[in-house]
């Protein structure tokens, strides 16, 4: 199996950074993964990616560096185990609030004695069968890396618990649910959403675990950090095509260019169909 890039930097102490990919274009997750960074973040919550083509998009992936850290729905135990076998070296858990529940995730994303994760063996993390299985099952559980979103006030609240359960190693925050939950939406300077980040760090800290969560920008990162944070989430592909675009349009209207910009804010938002 292909050990994960990002649970090793933070092993060493390192941050890791992870962007994140919507399109489901096997060439961007292979351009993606041969620019070096060390995490892909595969989404396939708010996504109508399929099992099925997720495992192409992981497979593009393995031509470089990169991890795919897959976020399955919440409760999804068949497809937890089918995105580790099909190669993710990640599991991004979303809406956790509990620490009952976190043991539950990672009951299905270790084997025994740790867990009760189904074993197949013939995809692509044994790999395929020549893998010895003894082995494949102590560096599956060793290695595959187990991000548990914490999204809610109540999640908030329980995030020493939920950092104390075995096998869990990344608290990752999330900072846009939690704002529409705690009635400040997308307020990101609040002080719901900047206690939140003390809250969560201070449980990863007694814990022994890692945290991380979206960094807007540099600076902003860069304060995470100064919090303890090592799990850094930036960058999204759609964004970065739909910056480049709004550039684009901006430079070259300078020059008399028009364009029918159909998605601007005050075309979309309450258009009728």
């Amino acid at each position: 199996m292909r050990f994960s890039r990002v649970k090793e930097k933070l092993r060493r102490g390192e941050p890791a950074f992870v962007v994140a990919c919507h399109f489901a274009d096997p060439s961007i997750y292979e351009m993606t993964s041969l620019m070096g960074f060390d995490g892909i973040w595969l989404d396939l919550e708010h996504h109508a990616t399929s099992t099925e083509t997720a495992a192409t998009l992981m497979r593009a992936a393995r031509v470089g560096v990169s991890d795919i850290i897959a976020r399955c729905a919440r409760w999804e135990y068949m497809r937890v185990g089918r995105l580790l076998e099909a190669g993710a070296q990640g599991i991004m858990y979303p809406r956790c609030e509990s620490g009952e529940e976190a043991a539950e995730i990672a009951r299905w994303s270790k084997f025994a004695p740790e867990g009760e994760r189904g074993i197949d063996g013939a995809n692509p993390d044994n790999p395929y069968c020549f893998a010895p299985a003894a082995e494949y099952i102590q560096l599956a559980n060793e290695h595959t890396l187990l991000v548990v979103q914490i999204e809610s006030p109540k999640a908030v609240d329980n995030a020493a618990e939920i950092a104390a359960v075995p096998g869990v190693d990344v608290l990752m925050l999330g900072p846009g649910d939690l704002s529409i939950l705690s009635g400040v939406p997308f307020q990101f300077d609040h002080e719901v959403v900047q206690r939140a980040y003390r809250r969560v760090a201070e449980a990863a800290k007694n814990a022994g675990k890692w945290w991380g969560t979206v960094a807007f920008h540099p600076a902003h990162a860069k304060m995470l950090m100064d919090l303890g944070a090592t799990f850094i989430c930036h960058g999204v592909d759609i964004l970065v095509l739909k910056n480049g675009f709004e550039e684009m349009q901006r430079q070259f209207s300078e020059i008399g260019f028009q364009f029918d910009n159909q998605l601007g804010a005050d075309q979309t938002l309450g258009k009728k169909a």
